[in-house]
């Protein structure tokens, strides 16, 4: 029940990080919001752009290496995240002389930084010493610290800068409580061999970090296109509402998926027989496909509902138009990046794995022009950007072929029913509420079939 376990943790922290912005966003007056938010969003992406290189190594050298090899990777790792931190401070110290934000929120962004960085790196080297539960039970001790600080430290000052303290707080307790409830062995290795292994990490994980970030500009390329379209409008805003959103359940989900599951695959890709790689490799893939299949039918079907209680009025229509077309977008996006991409990362095929997200980038940037220019909805508009995430799943797919680890297309079949019966329930009224409760029995139990059939319940017990 341990991989079960994590992967409720992983949904106990989205939906921490989501009461923590409805929270401090009624906490604090909307200019220390703003500069709250501002800075929260810098601070993400700098620990993206210094730190993703090392959790992708860690995530692939660490889960293949033996214990004493492992031992002397974490040193080897954690000496690049010291540096990392280190250049970090000094480099974004300069460029902060030229912004416009007070000097105490930029010091606490700059914390925040180097402190979830940090705290990031020890979590993954406690899951891949084989403690999935620890470092499960972490991130859920660490999302509540961030919660609580956080939303403390606006309820009392009311200033940003008291929530920002609180949400270095929360990341310094959660690098504190991991410290404290497992130590990874460290082995002390020559400057030598240190350099070697940064020169290692570096090959591989720079380049497969510059593909998340190209990835990641994608839906912000697409939302400063068609808004720049539509303007400030309710349907500009419904259409921002439904970007913002729909991105996070298929996060989530592929991110659990990856953290119970990934390393095993690493693990018999490395150390097992052909056979056995490809049978994890071909498990892994039935779970992530199943699984946001069925996620993307309950997404369209239960989106009115919560679109009628969460979205503002103005902004429903626009909401309502886009988000079904949004979620497919994303259940592609998330394939390209995550599901194709297992295979690159096994073999190590960093460089393709730019070249497909440099590529998705141009043609979602081309299609999205074109369909602006032809004065397409944006509904048309997204639609055209899945075309183009499906194309560019198409040319990727070439290393998944070869490996051959397919998914059984019965079970895939099935997943697909269950997501088409889920995604019509949206055609259903919602009141009574004897309706919303027949709508949410039958998704439930067309799930529970799905999960069934997969034997994806036995998969998280076998952790």
């Amino acid at each position: 029940m341990t991989r079960l376990f994590a992967m409720a943790g992983y949904l106990y922290q989205s939906a921490a990080a989501i009461i923590l912005i409805f929270a401090i966003s009624h906490l604090l007056p909307a200019a220390d919001y703003t500069n709250f938010s501002l800075a929260l969003a810098s601070s993400q992406l700098l620990c993206v752009l210094m730190f993703e290189w090392l959790q992708l190594a860690g995530l692939r050298f660490l889960a293949a290496a033996g214990e004493n090899e492992a031992a002397r990777l974490r040193w080897s790792l954690f000496a690049a995240g010291l540096s990392s931190a280190g250049a970090l401070v000094v480099v974004g110290g300069c460029a902060s002389l030229a912004s416009v934000l007070p000097a105490g929120i930029i010091a606490l962004g700059l914390g925040i930084s180097v402190l979830q960085g940090l705290t990031d790196l020890y979590l993954l080297s406690v899951r891949l010493s084989d403690r999935l539960g620890v470092a499960s039970s972490l991130l859920a001790f660490r999302a509540t610290a961030l919660l609580t600080g956080a939303a403390a430290g606006a309820a009392i000052w009311g200033t940003a800068e008291a929530a920002l303290l609180g949400v270095s707080a929360g990341h310094a307790l959660g690098l504190f409580a991991g410290l404290v409830a497992y130590r990874t062995p460290l082995e002390r290795v020559p400057l030598r061999t240190m350099l070697a292994d940064w020169k290692d990490f570096s090959r591989y994980g720079m380049l497969a970090a510059g593909a998340s970030v190209i990835h990641l500009s994608v839906p912000v390329l697409l939302r400063f296109i068609i808004i720049g379209r539509l303007g400030a409008t309710g349907a500009g805003a419904g259409f921002s509402i439904a970007l913002d959103l729909l991105q996070r359940p298929f996060w989530v989900l592929n991110a659990a998926i990856h953290t119970v599951s990934y390393p095993d695959v690493v693990k018999d890709f490395e150390h097992g027989t052909v056979m056995k790689s490809v049978q994890s490799t071909r498990r892994m893939f039935e779970f992530m496909v199943c699984t946001t299949l069925v996620l993307l039918g309950g997404l369209v079907g239960f989106i009115p509902d919560a679109a009628r209680m969460l979205v503002p009025r103005e902004s429903l229509d626009g909401f309502l138009t886009t988000a079904p077309v949004v979620a497919v977008f994303y259940f592609l996006h998330t394939h390209l990046q995550a599901t194709v991409a297992v295979v690159p990362h096994l073999e190590k095929l960093a460089t393709r794995l730019v070249i497909v997200a440099a590529g998705q980038l141009a043609i979602v940037a081309a299609v999205a022009l074109a369909a602006a220019w032809a004065g397409l909805s944006p509904q048309q508009a997204v639609g055209c950007a899945c075309l183009a995430t499906l194309a560019a799943i198409l040319f990727a797919l070439g290393p998944t072929l070869r490996f051959e680890a397919f998914p059984r297309w019965s079970l895939v079949a099935q997943a697909l029913v269950a997501a088409v019966l889920i995604g019509s329930l949206g055609a259903m009224p919602t009141e009574p509420a004897t309706w919303l409760a027949g709508k949410i029995v039958i998704a439930a139990l067309a799930t529970a079939i799905v999960g069934w059939r997969g034997d994806f319940l036995m998969l998280a017990r076998r952790g």
